[in-house]
């Protein structure tokens, strides 16, 4: 237990001691007093017209009397803190054959590392290779624009998020988040992002966390078999019995759907099987470019060259009715990427490395799209997403090459790119294009709206040389396998849909948070593997 000091305020010109320091005297103690003191998290709070600075939490534990101390200070500000530990229930069922985790993103990676430290030695399956191979593959495709549909920036150790910042926010306020944190340090992340309020990894780091992970399985007795496809299911009176690989039959009466957003071909004959699952709200856009000195003095004003503020990163968001426009997965000086898992088709998607020290920087600028705008089919999202991405293909002239205007042409509803001091860093590179005939017109009505708003909110976010990369269409899945509160298939039983790819989660922790329900499910049910 530790007491939480919260709203503890710095300037730009003290060190971060000096927040230690601040919560102490608010507390009445000494560091003579304490066991150990330490900031717990840190945000930049930029709004406004003054200064920016951060703010603090501290947590400082004592010999003893927190509790007595919190009470009888009374300030809000001023709160208990007790970690809350992973709780793991073992079942009675015995297991007849090892659980079976399919895709090792960041779900698979830790649905996989909590059935493996309890005994439950999974077999992990992933249709993409390794990292080693992976980051091969991708650089190769970026080079000669040769794709391989089975590894690439969708699929491989390490999932879609391990080519893009590396960024570790979420909205959905799990305890286990602080437990996936922990474990991404254990295994080389920065200890940082135990601190901050927006914490990342970057990709070029992330990169040997995911490799740790493996290792870490293996170690444990579990199976990690790459280039492996999931082909089907096998079932007996609606329970799981084995699952069909492009290579083999694996039985099972367990298995962990983690396949990511982009497993179209799974999605299908889930569909073909009678799995029962339903469209859902998705979004789609272009990515937007800037240099990251636009974004600094945007956010930042004068005070932008101070050495104490981080590079600039924004989310922005602007609502009409019932359609938004937002920026996602913004990355701080980093890079435009190809980010296609099909032949014919063009895809972007952002990247950063851990020091974000680009000249650029990107976000997707998308817009929600619904069912009412493609289909009540639970496949028709998908469909509307290839439909784009093959029209962006043809568009940026058959070569990955991706369609781009510049803001200034686009606002004004003209065809073609100028380009200014954004100099493009998408890999493949870009070709003047049309994003007026390539979306449907509530789209680019919409992606003006957020221009031009955002624009108030950031001064030279929409100006004229501001660069649209498309298409973005990998924003979350466009369709939902359906669970119950147990996790499994209403339809299957033993089948657990997770994460992004079923509809359930929009990131890094909140993915990895889902493969620990799963794992915590499949283990409340079921005694270790043995």
């Amino acid at each position: 237990m530790s007491i939480l000091v919260n709203s503890v305020v710095t300037g730009l010109d003290e060190p971060a001691s000096a927040a230690i320091e601040k919560a102490l005297r608010l507390l009445g103690l000494k560091d003579t007093s304490v066991l150990d003191c330490a900031i717990s998290k840190t945000s930049l709070d930029a709004r406004g017209k003054g200064k920016p600075h951060f703010v603090h939490s501290v947590a400082i534990t004592l010999p003893s009397g927190e509790s007595q101390l919190v009470e009888r200070l009374k300030n809000p500000k001023i709160v208990l803190r007790q970690e809350e530990p992973l709780k793991v229930v073992y079942g009675n069922k015995p297991l007849q054959h090892r659980p079976v985790v399919v895709g090792f993103g960041p779900a698979g990676m830790f649905a996989g590392l909590l059935l493996a430290r309890n005994g439950y030695r999974p077999l992990v399956l992933e249709r993409g290779g390794s990292m080693e191979e992976r980051v091969q593959a991708v650089e190769s495709f970026w080079s000669t624009g040769s794709l391989d549909e089975t590894t690439n920036v969708q699929f491989g150790e390490g999932g879609a998020g391990t080519f893009s910042d590396g960024k570790l926010t979420t909205r959905i306020g799990d305890s286990k988040c602080g437990w996936v944190l922990r474990e991404f340090v254990r295994f080389g992340a920065p200890k940082e992002i135990l601190q901050k309020a927006k914490p990342h990894i970057g990709t070029d780091r992330l990169r040997d966390v995911v490799t740790g992970i493996r290792q870490e399985i293996l170690r444990l007795g579990g199976e990690i078999h790459f280039h492996t496809t999931l082909q089907g299911l096998r079932s007996i009176n609606g329970h799981l019995t084995g699952a069909v690989t492009d290579s083999q039959e694996v039985p099972a009466e367990v298995l962990v759907l983690a396949t990511g957003h982009s497993a179209r071909d799974t999605f299908q004959w889930l569909h073909h099987l009678g799995i029962q699952m339903e469209p859902k709200p998705f979004s789609v856009g272009v990515r937007v470019e800037h240099l990251q000195d636009t974004i600094n003095q945007g956010l930042y004003g004068k005070w932008a060259n101070h050495p104490a503020l981080p590079v600039g990163e924004y989310q922005l968001s602007k609502r009409i009715g019932d359609r938004g426009v937002y920026t996602f997965c913004m990355c701080p000086g980093g890079y435009v990427v190809p980010a296609a898992s099909q032949e014919g088709m063009v895809v972007t998607n952002g990247m950063s490395c851990y020091a974000r020290d680009g000249r650029n920087a990107n976000a997707a600028l998308a817009v929600s799209v619904t069912p009412a705008d493609y289909g009540e089919d639970p496949l028709a999202g998908m469909r509307f997403q290839q439909d784009l991405e093959r029209k962006a293909f043809e568009m940026g002239g058959g070569k990955y090459q991706a369609p781009a205007q510049d803001a200034g042409s686009f606002l004004e509803g003209k065809a073609g790119l100028r380009i200014g001091s954004v100099q493009p860093t998408y890999h493949r590179g870009i070709v003047a294009g049309d994003f007026q005939a390539l979306f449907p017109p509530f789209v680019t009505e919409m992606l003006r709206v957020g221009l031009l708003d955002f624009e108030r909110k950031i001064k030279g976010f929409s100006k004229s040389d501001t660069l649209l990369t498309g298409v973005e269409t990998r924003t979350s899945s466009p369709l939902r396998v359906l669970r119950q509160e147990n996790l499994q298939s209403p339809t299957l039983e033993g089948l657990y849909p997770c994460a992004e790819g079923a509809g359930y989660a929009g990131g890094i922790m909140s993915a990895a948070v889902d493969g620990i329900r799963a794992a915590l499910e499949i283990m409340k049910l079921y005694k270790p593997f043995e």
